[in-house]
């Protein structure tokens, strides 16, 4: 994709004028919520930097939910952007704009942008990272990417460290690679735990800390989301497995997996491949390229 591209340069415009936006530097971490993932990460994730999160394709709608609440968390109220082929849209769905709100996501302060293809995905991705006025970079990519490679990843590190924007790389379907990221992370689904007359739980996942430059790897643990604190949690039967043991340390919280399983939780973001789009009125859309 050619730099005069009128719509790549539309793009920057919309960025550049987020810039005023952006208060003084964060701090260094941001939490979670979780007590066990957020300790065992030294206070949280970093800020300014790349971070990798890994779904099997089955789980493609949870890996998205769960980067698209690592993103809010990072953002603190600034907008954030969601990066996407028009390949993955067609694959797995648009967003769909009521789900996001039930999960606290306001919408409106999300930009979506569709790329024609993957390469113009990460030229776009390697642009917003620099744009000190967002608070998060979401860019979702489906199987193996040829483009992103370790030099590819370092680019997109240098430019979130020097702006201070946090990146989310969501790789669903894809093998792990030498990268720059900060850290790597797998992620799926986990049964929620029912309300009264058994009505859908909270949205509820398994994450693993695969790899981390500044520590060893750790989990999994099972992390649900306050849509009220717009915050992680442990779940309340995160205490005591259906054996009878408490847990310590926030490892391995899914010990009871032979426990019989709550009904799940709602769709989280996509919709499912070929599914009809809802008719909510959907996030700024721009296509990009």
């Amino acid at each position: 994709m050619r730099d005069s591209s009128p719509v790549l340069a539309r793009l920057r415009e919309s960025l550049q004028q987020l810039e005023p936006r952006r208060a003084t530097a964060p701090a260094a971490l941001f939490a979670l919520g979780h007590d066990g993932v957020d300790a065992a990460l030294g206070g949280g994730l970093a800020r300014g930097r790349l971070h990798e999160l890994f779904a099997d394709a089955e789980d493609a709608s949870s890996g998205a939910g769960v980067a698209a609440l690592f993103s809010l968390r990072a953002g603190e109220g600034r907008p954030f952007l969601w990066l996407r082929t028009e390949a993955m849209q067609k694959r797995v769905g648009q967003l769909h704009a009521t789900g996001l709100v039930e999960l606290g996501i306001d919408p409106a302060n999300m930009l979506l942008v569709l790329a024609p293809d993957e390469a113009a995905l990460l030229h776009a991705a390697a642009e917003a990272a620099r744009c000190a006025g967002l608070g998060a970079v979401l860019v979702e990519g489906w199987g193996a990417m040829r483009g992103l490679d370790l030099t590819a990843s370092r680019r997109l590190m240098l430019a979130a460290e020097a702006s201070g924007v946090t990146l989310f790389l969501l790789r669903i379907a894809a093998d792990s690679a030498p990268s720059a990221a900060d850290t790597r992370w797998r992620v799926s689904a986990s049964p929620s735990i029912a309300l009264e007359a058994d009505a859908p739980g909270a949205s509820l996942f398994q994450i693993e800390l695969l790899r981390r430059r500044a520590g060893p790897p750790a989990g999994p643990w099972r992390m649900e989301w306050d849509r009220d604190r717009l915050c992680f949690r442990r779940p309340a039967t995160d205490g005591r497995g259906a054996n009878g043991r408490v847990w310590g340390g926030g490892e391995h919280d899914d010990r009871d997996a032979g426990a019989p399983a709550s009904p799940l939780s709602r769709p989280v973001l996509p919709l499912a491949p070929g599914g009809a789009v809802a008719p909510d009125p959907a996030p700024f859309v721009r296509r990009a390229g």
